[in-house]
């Protein structure tokens, strides 16, 4: 998570937006899912891409961030977040950390 963070927080500063909050989810507020239930394909995913591995202690949580800047600059960060998550190419490859963005 904390390599995440550190995407978002230099894709920000980068564009000079302002990072006003940035929470870890691990439980949606006033329901009985948690973010690993909503979100068990990345375990999935995961699974299929390290066959063979024990995935250990990850879960999957969101990281919700809100931040103050224009919309054309959301959509460069995200963008960019989305690129570094999952960098495509020609080879075959699969993703870091497992993903899905909003």
């Amino acid at each position: 998570m904390a390599w995440v963070r550190g995407l978002v927080d230099r894709a920000a500063g980068a564009r000079s937006a302002r990072i006003v909050e940035a929470d870890v989810v691990r439980a949606y507020p006033g329901g009985d899912l948690t973010t690993a239930e909503m979100s068990d394909f990345l375990a999935d995913q995961w699974a299929i891409e390290h066959p063979g591995q024990d995935s250990g202690a990850r879960e999957a949580v969101e990281l919700r961030v809100r931040l103050v800047c224009s919309l054309r600059t959301w959509h460069a960060i995200r963008k960019a977040v989305l690129k570094e998550l999952c960098p495509e190419g020609l080879a075959p490859h699969t993703c870091r950390v497992p993903w899905c963005g909003a």
